[in-house]
């Protein structure tokens, strides 16, 4: 990997892109045994247990796993921040190369079952902070370049290959990957492009003075690639070059395409929507089970549920709950806006009064933060605020809290319900995007059908949140429903599998129009 990427200027002909896919959806059917195996190439800012900030770790370290038994190999480009290199010490260098006026060293790594690529280029990742964020909370001021660097090593890969190893099809994750579609229609590389966004709140959104920075044909900063609103987006370079667009659940990809929920993407997106699906993030199984979960103090099953009791007590005492027999409702989060938490401290007088419990997790918003703390102090050992996050204490209350709150305004997809639904606590949740989707709502009908898993309400609406958990805490109030209603939460299957075959179907449908489109040309 010594050979410099060339980057050829494109006239307006050249920069034009269209699907691959057509206007048909992906197809439902039988699970597929037999497959030719492909080679993905995923590139991301984070992965799960290597470095996480939220869900999109946790996909990018499970989903790779799943797709090994649809005849799937992927190999993750990630940075090599710090903790990435503290926690993949097994490595050998595979690359050296210079890109953006950037000194880069390239290695892999098998860590944690994961086939890790790992971007070292400490002048913009060893550095205090997290991935996005500097130690003060701010973003980074060089985000734009930290990413654009990614994506071109991205582009080299696909270009080049490393390691006597090329992939099939690149997968692009969220913003910090999206300018990897440009530099690879700018460099010739004909391999098919798959975009997901994990949300679209998150836009990649930089002046366009650093336009010239980037190493591109000036035709990218055009308004059909780049240019977004007078600044550029890494994003919108991904949705409009890429063969496909996922994102993380069906009805989210419906609703980005409104003006309510696209983010000022609605007309972008809407161009490009015969290329649009969504499809339903899993869990990992492994890692998310009562049964084996070192993270608690008592494994159990459906079969044994009674022992969670002993992990409800030991919540209480890890968290300084006072002991008693009412609901606990857990909240673990981002403490913003956009997650409905400042929805929820007008109603704690309220969940106090009926006799519950509340306890939240979570870093966001300062305002959010001071105004559940002043609840929590005024209800001393009632209502608990933790400022932070840590693995072990959301597998904690998912499996000790009684009922996980998820008010969110809007949400692609969510995990936290499913890994709710997995432990047996009963999840109330916005009725928004994947959250929608993936719990039922325990109305009369569905509680007579024996289907319902938890409680849904409008979003934004404390009234219809209120009205969510009086219904849960009643529920709760009867042992029968509420063993039922948990039965029904821990037989729902929301692992991969399913969702690994369609990804597999369609970088299969790619793959195939891509040598189709190849045959025919040649």
């Amino acid at each position: 990997m010594t050979r410099k990427l060339e980057i050829p200027a494109l006239d307006s002909n050249d920069g034009q892109t269209s699907g691959m896919m057509g206007s048909a959806p992906i197809p439902e059917g039988h699970v597929i045994r037999r497959f030719e195996p492909l080679a993905i190439l995923a590139i991301a800012s984070e992965a799960f247990p290597v470095v996480k900030t939220g869900g999109l770790a946790d996909v990018i370290g499970s989903l790779p796993k799943a797709l090994l038994s649809q005849g799937v190999a992927t190999r993750t480009l990630i940075p090599a921040y710090p903790t990435v290199l503290a926690n993949c010490r097994d490595r050998e260098i595979v690359g050296r190369m210079t890109l953006l006026g950037e000194e880069v060293t390239l290695w892999a790594s098998h860590c944690n079952g994961l086939e890790l690529l790992l971007l070292d280029c400490p002048a913009l990742f060893d550095r205090r902070g997290g991935p996005y964020l500097d130690d003060h909370g701010r973003n980074h001021h060089d985000n734009w370049r930290r990413f654009a660097l990614l994506s071109a090593v991205g582009a080299r890969i696909a270009a080049e290959g490393v390691d006597g190893w090329r992939p099939d099809i690149v997968h692009l994750h969220d913003w910090q990957a999206g300018l990897t579609a440009a530099y690879m229609k700018a460099a010739g590389v004909d391999i098919p492009t798959v975009i997901t966004i994990h949300n679209l709140a998150f836009q990649g959104q930089f002046p366009a003075g650093v336009f010239p920075e980037l190493g591109l044909p000036d035709y990218f900063r055009h308004v059909d690639c780049l240019e977004y609103y007078g600044d550029i987006s890494f994003l919108k370079a991904g949705i409009r070059l890429s063969d496909a667009i996922t994102t993380v659940s069906p009805t989210y990809a419906r609703e980005i395409l409104t003006e309510e929920r696209g983010m000022g993407m609605a007309g972008v997106l809407q161009s490009r929507r015969s290329v649009l699906s969504g499809i339903v993030n899993g869990i990992d199984e492994a890692v998310w089970n009562p049964v084996t979960d070192p993270h608690i103090p008592q494994n159990y099953d459906l079969e044994s549920i009674e022992r969670r009791r002993a992990n409800r007590k030991a919540v209480e005492r890890s968290f300084g709950l006072t002991p008693g027999d009412g609901a606990i409702l857990s909240v673990i989060s981002r403490l913003t806006w956009q997650k409905g938490i400042d929805l929820l401290a007008p109603l704690v007088p309220g969940i106090i009064d009926r006799g519950a419990r509340l306890i939240v997790i979570g870093e966001g918003d300062p305002g959010i933060v001071y105004d559940l703390a002043e609840q929590a102090r005024q209800h001393s050992g009632r209502v608990v605020v933790h400022v932070g996050f840590s693995e072990e204490a959301a597998h904690m209350l998912h499996a000790g809290s009684d009922i996980v709150v998820q008010p969110s305004r809007f949400e692609p997809c969510g995990l936290t319900q499913l890994y709710a639904l997995r432990y047996g606590a009963i999840p109330i949740v916005a009725r928004t995007g994947g959250l929608a989707e993936t719990v039922i709502d325990a109305n009369e009908a569905a509680a007579t059908a024996g289907v319902a898993t938890g409680f849904q309400f409008q979003p934004g609406s404390i009234v219809d949140l209120y009205h969510a958990i009086d219904r849960a805490l009643t529920a709760y109030d009867n042992p029968g429903i509420w063993r039922r209603l948990q039965t029904q939460a821990m037989r729902t299957d929301f692992g991969w599998t399913r969702s690994a075959e369609r990804y597999a179907r369609l970088y299969r449908q790619l793959a195939r129009s891509h040598a189709g489109a190849a045959f025919s040309e040649g």
